[in-house]
């Protein structure tokens, strides 16, 4: 019997790192049935999501959960330094891994371990596919452009010795590689300024990149031509857009929920509702929520509101639903906006951007949500809140053409005071984002997009043939 090839997947903690693995672990197990996946689960203490969108799956064929978790107490030790944290709660699993690896991959005579798939904040776990002699991958779940900013600031900070911490509040422009234009330092991500331990550990992540074998990167060439042609060592693999079409998870509505925001849309004319969504960690307060409301309004435009509460200070975990949204709404505004608007907790984000009534995104600009949104051809106004998110903003609007801005430098706790975006830009973007409807450049380019998007992943895309070479690469090393 031929054995099998075995594949072991650590994503980082979080429904949003584990969902897009899992999307393209099912890629590669239906392109190539000699091939089997374990993903090993790692629980923060609190829930951000992971354990519902597991028990939301229906069985995988050749694909295992398999729960790694240490015990509270241990984790409990890490809590006190929150710069330290997350490095020492993946350095904590490193012998569950190797217990895994040890009583199950190599008792069984039948398979062969062909490689590691590690998140990026996973790349510790290098160390126990070494001490197995075994090859370790990237799957990154942001963009290429992002990869090619790391690589460029890792190269400053350590070959060049430059402290980059001179560009925190700068008006400098830079010249990146992956980058057709000059790029504003107000809108790096605060991984590249901050000289704090944990941005330097982050590097240190970065640093060892280049020890993988490959990196498999969730874009696709027409998207991110020249950050792809910017990068060659590891290997690099475009394997998107990997899409995760059956929402499930940490907030999912029940179906009734879901059927009345659709039938609601079925009500609206085509590409006619801008719909205002911000990932699974956005939320606003009420001064904010006021200015969003204020926007809305006075747009004209119909939309469609995914409005969370934000957690109390001090607290970590998800934002959840109101139980009534008109107690943080302006007086009135749901009686006076009933005919054109709906308010609504969590969004069932694909099925929406996939309705034909959905002209225009105001997104955090994540780059699930830029996918999501490019594959059905819908153009998004900018307003970043973490992250990377700055940076994909920019590459809307400045690098790609699909975007327009409400803020590109807009990041949550970047300054002492609270940093309020006015009811004019909001309405300002909106306007853009709808303007003359079909003969929109932005919606026109996004429409080109969604094309180039929907046939990358397709036989004879551009993903398709990285993907084989990946597959083919990954047997190879069980040879």
């Amino acid at each position: 019997m031929t054995a099998k090839a075995e594949l072991v997947f650590i994503p980082s903690a979080g429904a949003g790192h584990l969902i897009s693995a899992v999307e393209i672990a099912k890629l590669i197990l239906n392109r190539d049935e000699r091939l089997c996946i374990s993903i090993l689960i790692m629980k923060l203490p609190m829930d951000f999501g992971s354990q519902s969108y597991i028990e939301s799956l229906s069985s995988i064929p050749r694909l295992q959960f398999v729960d790694i978790s240490v015990d509270e107490k241990t984790i409990g030790g890490f809590m006190s330094n929150k710069e330290t944290f997350f490095m020492n709660f993946i350095q904590s699993h490193k012998p569950k891994v190797k217990d895994f690896l040890n009583n199950s991959i190599f008792s069984r005579s039948n398979s062969r371990l062909a490689g590691f798939v590690l998140d990026m904040f996973c790349t510790p776990m290098i160390d126990v596919a070494n001490e197995f002699c075994v090859p370790s991958y990237i799957f990154l779940t942001s963009s290429a452009a992002f990869l090619a900013l790391c690589f460029h600031f890792e190269s400053l900070k350590k070959e060049h010795h430059i402290d980059t911490s001179k560009y925190k509040h700068s008006n400098e422009e830079l010249i990146i590689p992956g980058f057709k234009n000059p790029y504003p330092a107000k809108f790096l991500p605060t991984m590249a300024t901050d000289q704090g331990v944990m941005y330097t550990m982050f590097f240190d992540l970065v640093t060892r990149f280049k020890e993988m074998k490959g990196i498999m990167v969730n874009t696709f060439a027409d998207l991110e031509p020249l950050p792809l042609q910017s990068l060659s060592v590891p290997r690099i693999y475009p394997v998107g857009p990997v899409v995760n079409f059956k929402e499930g998870g940490h907030g999912r509505n029940s179906p009734s929920e879901t059927e009345s925001i659709i039938k609601w849309l079925d009500d609206q004319p085509e590409s006619s509702v801008v719909f205002l969504c911000f990932g699974s960690m956005g939320s606003f307060e009420i001064e904010q929520i006021n200015e969003i409301a204020i926007a809305l309004e006075f747009s004209g435009h119909r939309f469609l509101w995914s409005l969370r509460r934000p957690l109390p200070k001090g607290q970590i975990g998800l934002p959840s639903n109101y139980e009534n949204v008109e107690e943080v709404l302006p007086e009135g505004f749901i009686e006076r906006t009933n005919e054109v608007g709906k308010v609504i907790g969590w969004a069932p984000q694909v099925a929406i951007l996939s309705h034909r009534a959905v002209g225009g995104f105001v997104s955090h600009c994540g780059w699930n949500s830029i996918l999501e949104s490019l594959y059905f051809g819908v153009p998004i106004a900018t307003w970043p809140l973490f992250a990377e998110q700055q940076m994909n903003a920019f590459a809307l609007v400045k690098e790609l053409g699909v975007g327009v801005e409400i803020r590109m430098d807009y990041f949550v706790g970047k300054y002492e005071h609270v940093d309020i975006v006015t009811a004019k830009e909001i309405e300002s973007g909106i306007r853009l984002l709808m303007a003359n409807g079909d003969d929109n450049e932005i919606r026109k380019k996004a429409k080109e997009m969604k094309e180039k998007s929907n046939a990358a992943m397709k036989e004879g895309g551009s993903s398709y043939a990285p993907l084989g070479l990946l597959i083919e690469d990954l047997i190879s090393n069980i040879s």
